[in-house]
């Protein structure tokens, strides 16, 4: 064999041994890979280190099991996520779709109103109407004894003039100066908590993520809970729903999982993530079932040993009438309702129950939905809603 020849082999065999140090030095320096597919922005946990809330501090805390729970993230950046429509515009939509709905306000009472004189039975259709409207016996009153007063004194029976007075009458009924604001106030140390309730079929998760939407067109960093484990796709279409707008999801791996202990972790996976809100979904729960009730109540003060919770709506199906009123006071006992979401408020002609609900606990109607698409949901506003009511 000629030198030449060996020189050869042996800086071949030189190179190989030098490849393969360095394949093996990139290898082992490697990081691990994130445990989440996307940051949710710049304070967001070290790659590598656990975003969830620590499962056996719940567990202990809400006398649970220890079913695992997860953080099921939104999909990576670079999949579509829907665009929310921004709330301006949903405001307008909204309300043009309440004027074209077929109302017992616009259809009935402004009949009434327009006829060319106004004697006593036209004051007590007026009245009747009002009542079929699930306005409630004592602000039906109210209203036309307000409407007979001032007709009376002014000497007019015009039906423009008449229905200016009725719009300025609804409106102090519907009481513009109740905070109506669903946002709650900011914390520097941690997520605002918002906790909804409300009975089977009143489309509770669907609200749930309506307002995910909302929030996410307001540019908040929102985070689900999923604590609604006792109906086995809950937490399902609240992910699905979350996945929409890139919004995470704390559920739990196991059906019929304590409720309390993932609402404890949903909001320790907020605090630890610093997202702006945290937002609660619980079981449509029926408010004559005692032991439910019980368990409501029992999910806010798990909840309120980590955190304060800031804001609780109640969902409410406004076609429902007057079976909304006995909904609303059960569970204002149970969890301090403090705001109501009416449901289904297409069909106008349970419009009153806004007052009668407002009227009986003092708390304020904030959001409204008017349909079943993503963005059929937005802030309540007084003065739209009687103008749109009264244009029908």
């Amino acid at each position: 064999m000629s030198d030449s020849l060996i020189l050869t082999i042996i800086i071949v065999a030189v190179v190989a041994v030098v490849a393969i140090g360095v394949i093996a030095f990139v290898t082992k320096g490697r990081k691990p890979k994130t445990p989440y597919t996307s940051e949710r922005d710049a304070d967001d946990l070290p790659a590598g280190q656990s975003a969830e809330g620590g499962t056996d501090a719940a567990a202990d805390t809400a006398g649970a099991s220890d079913a695992p729970v997860a953080v099921e993230e939104p999909p990576a950046p670079a999949a579509q996520l829907d665009v929310p429509e921004p709330v301006q515009g949903r405001l307008a939509r909204l309300r043009a779709r309440l004027t074209k709905s077929n109302s017992m306000f616009s259809k009935g009472l402004l009949a009434l109103l327009s006829q060319d004189s106004i004697d006593e039975d036209v004051w007590e259709e007026i009245e009747e109407n009002l009542l079929m409207a699930d306005l409630g016996t004592e602000p039906a009153l109210e209203l036309v004894d307000a409407l007979r007063e001032r007709v009376k004194i002014e000497g007019s029976k015009d039906p423009a003039r008449v229905k200016a007075m009725l719009r300025e009458e609804l409106l102090k009924l519907v009481d513009p100066s109740l905070d109506r604001s669903y946002l709650p106030e900011p914390h520097p140390d941690r997520p605002s908590i918002i906790m909804v309730v409300g009975v089977n079929g009143v489309g509770k998760t669907t609200t749930i993520g309506k307002l995910a939407r909302v929030l996410v067109a307001e540019d908040k960093d929102v985070l689900l809970g999923a604590a609604d484990t006792f109906r086995a796709a809950a937490a399902e279409q609240l992910a699905t729903w979350g996945d929409r707008v890139g919004v995470p999801t704390v559920r739990s791996e196991i059906d019929g999982a304590d409720p309390a202990s993932v609402a404890f972790e949903a909001v320790s996976a907020g605090i630890e993530q610093e997202v702006d809100i945290v937002m609660i979904d619980t079981a449509g729960r029926l408010q004559n079932k005692v032991g439910l009730m019980d368990e409501l109540g029992k999910i806010k003060r798990v909840v309120e040993k980590k955190a304060t919770i800031d804001e609780v709506l109640l969902v409410l199906d406004a076609t429902t009438g007057q079976n909304g009123l006995q909904q609303a006071k059960v569970f204002s006992e149970v969890v301090n309702v403090t705001g109501i979401v009416l449901t289904k408020l297409d069909g106008t002609a349970k419009g009153g129950i806004v007052v009668a609900i407002q009227r009986q606990l003092g708390v304020p109607v904030k959001l409204v939905g008017l349909g079943e698409g993503p963005d059929d949901l937005a802030p309540f506003n007084p003065e739209d809603f009687v103008d749109a009511l009264l244009e029908g």
